[in-house]
């Protein structure tokens, strides 16, 4: 509580749902699961994620965006950051990413640079 009565609000975690729903493997690949808003209060738990995931040098890093629902500079830096930390970095891939997300990662121009795919199915079968 605030010295008024008020209530003071954590930005890193009261409003926000945690951004990484689930990390697994499926078979030489970790595919990472991210949701809600990935914004500047709550990227340092994606990029955790991430990087422990690619940390671990799997064959292909999936990336589910299809629950995010929207995405700041700092989360976009999350990625281009974990995709650089791959030695293949064709190995690294975006899933599903909904029209917020898109836009971002168009107006960005990464959508040029990262491999997108309608499907988790279409990413783990990708050539990388």
């Amino acid at each position: 509580m605030t010295s008024d009565g008020g209530q003071r609000v954590d930005e890193s975690s009261g409003l926000h749902e945690p951004p990484v729903a689930s990390v697994q493997e499926r078979g030489d690949a970790i595919v990472v699961d991210l949701a809600g808003e990935l914004d500047l209060y709550n990227a340092h738990l994606a990029r955790e994620a991430l990087l422990g995931a690619a940390g671990r040098s799997p064959e292909r890093l999936v990336v589910v965006l299809s629950e995010v629902t929207f995405i700041d500079s700092t989360g976009l830096g999350v990625l281009v950051e974990t995709r650089t930390r791959l030695a293949n970095r064709r190995a690294f891939l975006l899933v599903a990413p909904g029209v917020e997300t898109r836009r971002a990662l168009e107006i960005s121009g990464l959508d040029r640079h990262f491999a997108l795919h309608d499907t988790l199915d279409d990413a783990l079968s990708a050539e990388v």
